[in-house]
């Protein structure tokens, strides 16, 4: 993957959605509310980004049941991949200049 390459990924190429891809990286699963605050984004802008995410096969949105339905988000074995293909990318673009 080179800079132009870099440049096409819309999905990830999106600082947000990037972060969100960097904190559920690490982790089996993240609840909703919990990325709310991490990200101090609005309900409906963190919606928008996990959306675009899952349309685009790189997170799983499902519900929870514990006191209440809760919103959960899972990375896929794809966003995994993509997400670090990605920064090996970026890497190499930045340690050529």
């Amino acid at each position: 993957m080179n800079l132009r390459e870099l440049a096409k990924n819309h999905v990830l190429g999106n600082p947000t959605r990037l972060a969100i891809m960097l904190y559920l990286l690490p982790r089996d699963r993240v609840l909703f509310k919990e990325l709310l605050s991490v990200l101090d984004l609005t309900p409906g802008n963190l919606d928008s980004h996990l959306k675009a995410l899952e349309k685009a096969g790189y997170v799983e949105l499902y519900k929870v049941f514990a006191d209440r339905p809760r919103t959960a988000v899972r990375i896929t074995e794809k966003g995994a991949e993509e997400t670090g293909k990605y920064f090996r990318a970026l890497k190499n673009v930045l340690s050529s200049l």
